[in-house]
């Protein structure tokens, strides 16, 4: 019986993905250029304009960045300076034309993505699985990004995190029932509030909450979060190590949390990172686990 080895079903994906994507056509979307110069017009049409910076995003050398940026200003598509607050740097902004051209990118991918969905008998599995490889191919560019919790990205994965709270709490979840349902003690500088980002979309959350009204202040970690697409590539541990460096930043010498036994990768984690079980310190009814740390 023949049985596909894991390598040849990897190959078979990579070559799927490179049909879809175009890889080798010389006019990509039939928009009359390659795909390397549309992705670098894409990235400048979604805000990374220094030069540098959109050579590391697309993992380009210096030399094809050149050739691509030259045959974009032939076009008339993108306008090239040094950068006014440092004169090494140089910035590149999309013309009238440009901005056109990125519109019309977008409107044909946005269409070709709606089709594909529309067209799969489990469109949701299909989108889960693309959010999986995405989150693994791109696992070393996610950036942690300190935010305010009330803003859309924040919203989004804390909405994601009392939802599944809610699925596994066998009491259900409401965020109510706690304190600072909104969050504000997460706000510098009482706090922060940090997400994960990849690619631009938000994948994580997690926050330090600041307790000042004691004589020696200390913070608590709260709604830590990971896209089940992403977890076990060690955000949570980079997310705790985020944390931990802003209570040292606000002159907290003391962490605590808490969690929940029907959380175990939680209790794990924690006790994992070196942290101590301690008694309850709070009056949250969901919580039956208390950790602290000192540094």
């Amino acid at each position: 019986m023949f049985a596909p080895s894991e390598i040849d079903r990897i190959r078979r994906f990579h070559r799927a993905v490179t049909r879809e994507t175009g890889v080798m056509d010389q006019s990509f979307l039939g928009r009359g250029r390659p795909l390397g110069a549309a992705r670098v017009l894409n990235a400048i049409g979604r805000g990374t304009n220094e030069v540098a910076a959109i050579r590391d995003y697309l993992g380009l050398d210096s030399g094809l960045m050149s050739r691509l940026l030259r045959g974009l200003e032939d076009e008339g598509l993108v306008a090239t300076s040094a950068d006014p607050a440092d004169a090494r740097r140089r910035v590149v902004v999309l013309t009238p034309k440009g901005q056109a051209e990125f519109d019309a990118y977008e409107a044909i991918s946005n269409d070709r993505a709606g089709r594909m969905i529309a067209t799969h008998p489990n469109a949701e599995a299909l989108i889960a699985a693309m959010d999986l490889i995405a989150s693994a191919l791109g696992r070393h560019a996610v950036e942690l990004v300190e935010t305010d919790p009330r803003s859309p990205e924040a919203l989004y994965c804390l909405t994601e995190y009392f939802a599944e709270l809610a699925r596994r709490f066998e009491r259900g979840f409401d965020v109510h029932l706690s304190k600072d349902p909104e969050a504000t003690s997460m706000i510098a500088p009482q706090g922060g509030f940090f997400v994960a980002m990849s690619d631009g979309l938000p994948i994580g959350c997690g926050g330090l909450k600041g307790h000042w009204e004691d004589a020696t202040p200390w913070g608590e970690v709260k709604r830590l979060w990971i896209a089940p697409s992403a977890r076990g590539l060690g955000l949570a541990k980079r997310f705790m190590t985020r944390i931990e460096e802003a209570a040292r930043t606000l002159g907290m010498t003391t962490l605590r949390l808490d969690t929940n036994s029907q959380l175990p990768e939680a209790v794990a984690l924690y006790r994992r990172l070196g942290w101590t079980e301690i008694d309850r310190f709070n009056d949250d009814p969901y919580p039956d686990h208390f950790f602290e740390k000192h540094f």
